[in-house]
C-alpha cells in the first residue's frame, strides 16, 4: 500500500515537472531595462517578476540591471533589451532624432525632478546658479535641467554626477541633480536638515514633464504587438499590487536592492515607494494609469523644441502605442 502510494506520488512530482518544463517553454523570453539601479521607483516590475504577472501572460522576463553605466536607450536600439524605461522627455529627443522607439505606457504622470544647493553657498534663487558647478546626470537626464538652464538665462559648468551625491555633499559642486523620491531623501539621511537646503522642483518653473514609461523600438512593437501589451499589462499589475500590498513590495525590492550591494535601506525605499505613488497616480489627475494624454505629450514637445532641444515634434500617434488597454491607438 505504502509502495503503491509512493509510486502515485512520484508520478504527480514528475507529471508536474514536466507540465512546467512545458509551460517554460511556451513562455517568450523577454529583457527588461530600468534606467536605474534597482530601488522602488521600480517596484512594480519587480513585483510583477517575483508574482508571476509576466509569467501569467506569457513573458519570461530577464530585469538586468540599470544605472549611469547602462543607458536604458542604447540597450534598446542596440538590442540588449526588449523593453525599457525612460523620462518623456528622453524618448520625445530620441525620437526627434530619428530613433524609431515607441512609448508602449506612460508610468509616471508627475516630475520629481529637483535641482538642490546649500544655502551656504549663497543660492536662494535660480539667478544664484549662474557660473556654478552643477552636476548633472548622463544625457538622457540633463534635458529638463538643461531646459531650465536656458529658461533662466544661466551659463553653468557641467560636471558628471553619478549614483550617489558624494560630489555635492563634499562641496565638488555647488548644485546637484535629485530626485524628490530619492536623491532628496538620501540627503536628510546623511544629516542635513532640510532648511539648509535651497531647492528647485523644475515642475514649478513650468517643465512638468512626465517621467518614467515604458518603451521598445517601433519594429519590436509592430513584429508582435501582443507581446508589447502583455508586458505593459502585467507590469501595471505590478504596480497595483505594490501599492496594495507596500510591505510585501518592499520585501521584493530589498530583494534586489541587497543582491545589488546598493547602500540604502528599508526606510529610505519605504518613502520612494510612497512618492513613486504620488506621482504615478496623482490625486485628481483623472488619468488611467499607463496613459499618456496627448495634450501632455504635446506641452512637452513644445517645450522641448522652444528651448532649442529638438527641431520637430514627432506625430504622437507615432510615438505613442496605447497598450494600457489592451489594444494600439
Amino acid at each position: 500500500m505504502r509502495r503503491n502510494l509512493y509510486l502515485f506520488l512520484m508520478s504527480l512530482l514528475i507529471l508536474a515537472a514536466s507540465f512546467r518544463v512545458a509551460l517554460a517553454a511556451d513562455l517568450a523570453p523577454v529583457t527588461f531595462i530600468p534606467q536605474w539601479l534597482p530601488q522602488s521607483q521600480f517596484a512594480g516590475y519587480y513585483v510583477a517578476h517575483e508574482k508571476g504577472f509576466y509569467r501569467d501572460r506569457g513573458l519570461d522576463v530577464k530585469i538586468l540591471k540599470g544605472g549611469p553605466n547602462f543607458p536604458a536607450p542604447e540597450l534598446l536600439l542596440t538590442g540588449r533589451a526588449d523593453f525599457g524605461t525612460m523620462f518623456l522627455t528622453t524618448g520625445i529627443v530620441k525620437r526627434a532624432k530619428g530613433f524609431k522607439l515607441v512609448n508602449i505606457g506612460q508610468i509616471v504622470q508627475r516630475s520629481a525632478l529637483m535641482l538642490v544647493a546649500k544655502k551656504s553657498s549663497g543660492i536662494n534663487v535660480p539667478a544664484d546658479i549662474n557660473g556654478k558647478k552643477v552636476a548633472l546626470w548622463g544625457e538622457e537626464f540633463q534635458i529638463q535641467p538643461r531646459a531650465f538652464f536656458e529658461q533662466q538665462h544661466l551659463a553653468v559648468t557641467i560636471l558628471s554626477q553619478g549614483s550617489t551625491m558624494n560630489l555635492f555633499l563634499r562641496g565638488g559642486a555647488e548644485v546637484a541633480s535629485a530626485m524628490w523620491y530619492n536623491e532628496y531623501h538620501r540627503l536628510i539621511q546623511a544629516g542635513i536638515n532640510p532648511e539648509e537646503l535651497t531647492t528647485f522642483m523644475l515642475a514649478d518653473y513650468g517643465l512638468k514633464f512626465p517621467e518614467d514609461g515604458i518603451y521598445c523600438l517601433e519594429s519590436h512593437f509592430k513584429k508582435d504587438p501582443g507581446r508589447s501589451i502583455n508586458f505593459v499589462q502585467a507590469s501595471l499589475a505590478g504596480w497595483k499590487y505594490a501599492f496594495a500590498h507596500p510591505d510585501e513590495a518592499l520585501d521584493i525590492v530589498m530583494k534586489y536592492v541587497n543582491a545589488a550591494n546598493l547602500p540604502t535601506n528599508r526606510v529610505q525605499q519605504k518613502w520612494m515607494l510612497e512618492r513613486m505613488a504620488d506621482i504615478i497616480s496623482p490625486p485628481g489627475a483623472g488619468v488611467p494609469m499607463g496613459c499618456l494624454q496627448e495634450e501632455t505629450y504635446n506641452q512637452v514637445a513644445r517645450e522641448l523644441k522652444n528651448f532649442g532641444l529638438i527641431d520637430n515634434i514627432p506625430e504622437f500617434h507615432q510615438f505613442y502605442r496605447n497598450c494600457e488597454s489592451g489594444h494600439e491607438k
